[in-house]
């Protein structure tokens, strides 16, 4: 049909970029709703690790789409690492921290790929295949033939495939641009990239080490140039280098993609410097099996896009890879559109409050979150004289690191601040907080932390309540009836397959919360009132 005769679209959201991000916003969105389709540009799936970290609130976000058991099967849940200060070796526990109020209070190390390909299996089990192969190449507006809202038709080429005949049109109601830092779809939206390059650059590297360093867990070697990490999660040999080196980026520089290799005199260098290699430990470079420079940029997008174009993950921000944020906040930010997009797509009339949210939450967040990278990234890899001096002055205060170390409430805060507690969505165009105050809860616009409660006389914990996609309605234990459903109780919920009532008898009062998808509360009142309930279900398409 010609553009501008109105159309249909062949699915709900069309996703580009088959990475932890768009595997994420693809399986969010259709659990909660929406027609998905994915394509990718690579051939196929197979690429080196570059994150190796989930932290509890990603794992928390992911839990309601059934994955995060495979997840942990696959990862290291139980830490240990050994710091590497000249000649001292500090021991540092990293698993099960002081942190009541989640499911997942630990690190969590997992490589990149085996998260990919958890998703990957996940949507198979849902019917949906990503197509490799296929490369974005632009998008035109046109309007729709039986909404006001404009789809997206988006052209795709076999990847490589230049020829105007190979071209496929799709059309979508939707475009999520997850699509890396060097992103396509970014581009077209016209968004800025604000921010700049690092002077430091990435080098990853899977090797083998001749020496005593203990096998299985992560090392961390401290030296006046960086830190080095070596992970016991290599990809075709036993350890997987991270390490950092001054460079300049070069013309053209591919950010955040893995690059040309190095040569292995200069990983063994890398090693060396950082105290492993010529400390005495007797650990040193026998072989290299593949190694990659990556130049690292900080950069956020502008907007995050509008209705009917997103942006998420790589294509939307840029981080070092100080406190293996990025994966983590991709995530994140998938988690918080895909339910958007889902419960939009079938709403059958457009949310605008609902979609000019997610870029109102989650650039905020990212700001923060490159905030915190950029200080940790400093002291960690920075060659500024100050944060080589503290790095050079680490090895005097060895002998009291144990005494700090075996302080679990101080590795608790370590692990908790990854997680990024300071990020919520108060003043969220969705965030509704109505009178009477229901004080005892989080406000709309913070994390549901997890807790004990008492529903339908076994007890259970919050977050195995909310633990399947949808909005849940928490009613304290006196709520009054009213519209949402029949009987004394809202034994019901209001129609929707998507929204899920739970009374909870261990909760005194009158008050009913609203749990958004992603684990924020949205709304809350000391009253049950059905009209303001209804009213902010209407608002984010739960309801009609």
């Amino acid at each position: 049909m010609p553009p501008g005769q109105g159309t249909t679209a062949d699915s709900d959201v069309l996703v580009v970029g088959a990475g932890p991000a768009g595997l994420t916003t693809a399986l969010q969105a259709h659990a909660h709703g929406a027609t998905v389709r994915v394509v990718d540009r690579r051939a196929n799936r197979a690429r080196p690790s570059r994150a190796m970290m989930l932290h509890a609130r990603a794992l928390e976000g992911l839990r309601p789409l059934g994955v995060t058991d495979e997840l942990l099967n696959r990862a290291d849940t139980t830490p240990e690492a050994r710091i590497h200060l000249g000649r001292h070796v500090v021991e540092a526990r990293l698993g099960h921290a002081d942190l009541p109020d989640t499911a997942f209070p630990h690190l969590t190390l997992v490589r990149q790929a085996d998260v990919e390909d958890v998703l990957c299996l996940a949507l198979q089990a849902r019917g949906i295949h990503v197509d490799w192969g296929v490369e974005f190449h632009g998008f035109e507006r046109e309007p729709a033939l039986a909404s006001t809202q404009s789809l997206v038709r988006a052209e795709l080429h076999p990847a490589g495939g230049l020829g105007r005949n190979l071209a496929e049109h799709h059309v979508s109601r939707f475009l999520a641009g997850c699509d890396g830092q060097s992103s396509t779809v970014r581009g077209l939206t016209g968004a800025q990239w604000r921010g700049g390059p690092y002077g430091v650059e990435a080098v990853m590297a899977d090797l083998e080490l001749d020496g005593s360093l203990d096998e299985g867990l992560l090392h961390v070697a401290v030296g006046a140039a960086g830190l080095v990490f070596l992970f016991a999660l290599g990809e075709g040999a036993t350890w997987r280098m991270l390490a950092t080196r001054p460079a300049a980026p070069a013309p053209g520089a591919r950010f955040g993609q893995l690059g040309p290799p190095v040569s292995a005199e200069e990983v063994a260098r890398l090693v060396g410097e950082s105290g492993l290699g010529g400390s005495g430990l007797g650990a040193a470079v026998s072989e290299v099996r593949w190694s990659a420079q990556i130049p690292l940029q900080h950069r956020i997008a502008s907007t995050f896009g509008a209705s009917p174009v997103f942006l998420a993950g790589d294509s939307a921000h840029a981080h070092s890879p100080a406190g293996g944020q990025g994966m983590n906040n991709g995530i994140l930010d998938a988690l918080n559109l895909g339910w958007k997009l889902g419960f939009a797509s079938s709403a059958g009339t457009p949310l605008p409050e609902l979609l000019d949210s997610y870029g109102q939450e989650r650039r905020l967040a990212a700001r923060r979150v490159l905030a915190l990278t950029h200080v940790i990234f400093f002291g960690e890899a920075s060659p500024h004289p100050v944060a080589r001096l503290v790095r050079s002055a680490l090895p005097v205060f060895a002998p009291v690191l144990p005494l700090l170390l075996r302080q679990r409430w101080l590795t608790s805060k370590g692990i908790r601040l990854l997680a990024q507690p300071f990020v919520n969505y108060r003043g969220s165009a969705i965030s509704r907080d109505r009178m009477p105050g229901a004080g005892g809860w989080p406000r709309p616009g913070e994390r549901l932390p997890d807790g004990p409660a008492s529903v339908g006389g076994r007890v259970a914990r919050l977050h195995d309540l909310t633990a399947v996609p949808g909005i849940h309605l928490l009613f304290e234990r006196d709520a009054a009836p009213g519209t949402l459903g029949a009987g004394p109780a809202f034994p019901a919920g209001p129609g929707s397959p998507l929204v899920h009532v739970h009374r909870l008898t261990s909760h005194p009062g009158r008050g009913v919360v609203a749990v958004r998808p992603d684990g924020y509360v949205g709304y809350r009142c000391g009253e049950a009132d059905p009209g303001e309930l209804g009213s902010w279900l209407r608002l984010v398409g739960a309801a009609d």
